[in-house]
């Protein structure tokens, strides 16, 4: 199991690596792709094709997610990294507007609807596949290294500019030294597919597909479609407002904060790096150990914990950081952020695995929380940007507050999941400790009639 959990962490590291050495790099590559202006005019172009990437990640969720539910997680995370490779590969070659026009933020573009197509399968496959091979008991905590593997994913990408910035002068960065991030990883995605290839497919897809197959053939809703997934409408509802507070405040504060310290506080581009990094490095250890906590004390007061502290702290924390020169006290307020903000990412991907049963899991976490991502992960930096612009920042504070108080919401409504969680049906009889009543609405409302007790 350890090592599935290795294989499947590795190339989910290498997509979010990926995928965060577009938002990690832009500030040295705004002004290669779009016309000379000034640094917020390019920056926000940057973003709103950051934002563009995320348009994809619903259709991602919606293909791949069919194509783990019927044909395998393991094949479903293996096509995912590879075209998550290929995206990487034409941003590091595309060559400059000076130098091909209008081409080049065409180029762009098309990289990243690529790379979103990659991600939006990836969180899917990836938190079915860790949830599944999992230890009963032990899934929060094991299920935790998904968010693990992606910090280190923007560890990876913060390590590699820290690196680059030691090495090569600001000129060079702006020239051509943001190319070399997206090449190496190109190069490390297609190790990563190989070592997919080579992963144990889960025990609970296999034994679901004969299964799932007889369903389909006389049901008329095959494994993996969106008429079967619409069997479970409470669960969807039920990701889509838990996602939403838990995206925002995820991308808020470790994405978009290391733009907000250089183009706001005034920290120095350099600094702030490294203040992302040493603060993601931290973050990446609270995953574990929340994820722990959720197994012992349940996802629900976990994810309490997130959404009571996101709401109080984030305008006070941002309004202080606005007028913060100091790189320790910069430090000690992202930290602050990101101790909250794990009670959400420990428990992301276990929290939506419980609601579906094995036939529609993959497509049920992926396909909502792809939505989600695209409407709200996907836009924070542009609207952070463009009320910086408008001169209404503070505005922006209060709209991630707003955020997170409709998580907030929904952690009060819904019932604890891991209680009769659809995992836990599918394993064979001698692996559990007593006999797990189906529910199908074991994720309802904590008001709404349910045969769960």
């Amino acid at each position: 199991m350890v090592s599935n959990v290795v294989k499947g962490c590795l190339g989910n590291l290498i997509e979010w690596y990926d995928w965060f050495v577009y938002a990690s790099f832009s500030i040295y590559f705004a002004a290669t792709f779009f016309p000379t202006g000034n640094a917020t005019a390019q920056l926000l172009s940057t973003a709103a094709v950051f934002a563009v990437g995320f348009l994809m990640r619903p259709l991602g969720g919606w293909l791949l997610g069919m194509y783990a539910d019927r044909h395998g997680r393991r094949n479903a995370l293996a096509a995912s990294v590879l075209l998550m490779s290929a995206g990487s590969l034409t941003i590091g070659f595309t060559p400059s507007f000076d130098s091909i026009g209008i081409a080049a933020p065409i180029l762009l573009v098309a990289a990243r609807l690529l790379q979103g197509l990659s991600v939006g399968g990836e969180f899917g496959s990836s938190a079915t596949y860790l949830s599944e091979v999992a230890t009963p008991g032990r899934r929060g905590f094991f299920s935790s290294f998904q968010y693990v593997s992606i910090i280190i994913g923007q560890l990876s990408a913060l390590l590699v500019m820290i690196l680059l910035q030691r090495i090569l002068s600001p000129q060079q960065m702006g020239e051509w030294g943001w190319r070399v991030p997206f090449v190496i990883g190109a190069v490390a995605g297609l190790l990563a597919m190989v070592l997919r290839r080579t992963m144990d497919e889960s025990e609970h897809y296999k034994q679901e597909k004969a299964r799932s197959e007889a369903e389909a053939s006389s049901s008329g809703k095959p494994v993996g479609s969106l008429r079967a997934l619409m069997q479970y409408p409470k669960q969807l509802i039920a990701v889509f407002a838990l996602a939403i507070g838990g995206t925002v405040g995820f991308y808020v504060y470790t994405t978009y904060m290391q733009k907000y310290m250089v183009n706001t506080s005034g920290i120095a581009k350099e600094d702030a790096s490294v203040i992302s990094f040493f603060a993601l490095f931290v973050f990446m250890f609270l995953q574990p150990l929340a994820g722990g906590l959720s197994d012992r004390f349940g996802r629900r007061k976990v994810m309490l914990f997130f959404s009571i502290g996101g709401t109080i702290i984030t305008v006070p924390v941002m309004t202080i950081l606005a007028d913060t020169t100091n790189v320790f006290a910069a430090f000690g307020l992202m930290m602050i952020c990101l101790v909250f903000v794990s009670g959400y990412t420990a428990c992301a991907s276990i929290i939506k695995a419980e609601m579906f049963p094995t036939k529609v899991r993959a497509l049920g976490v992926g396909l909502p929380h792809a939505l989600v991502a695209a409407t709200f992960g996907g836009t924070v930096e542009p609207i952070g940007l463009a009320l910086k612009q408008a001169g209404l920042e503070s505005m922006f504070f209060w709209y991630v507050t707003a955020c997170i108080a409709l998580t907030l919401l929904a952690a009060v409504m819904v019932k604890e999941p891991s209680i009769n969680s659809k995992l836990e049906p599918d394993l064979p009889p001698t692996a559990q400790a007593e006999p797990v009543v189906h529910d199908e609405s074991s994720f309802s409302p904590a008001g709404a009639t349910s045969g769960q007790r």
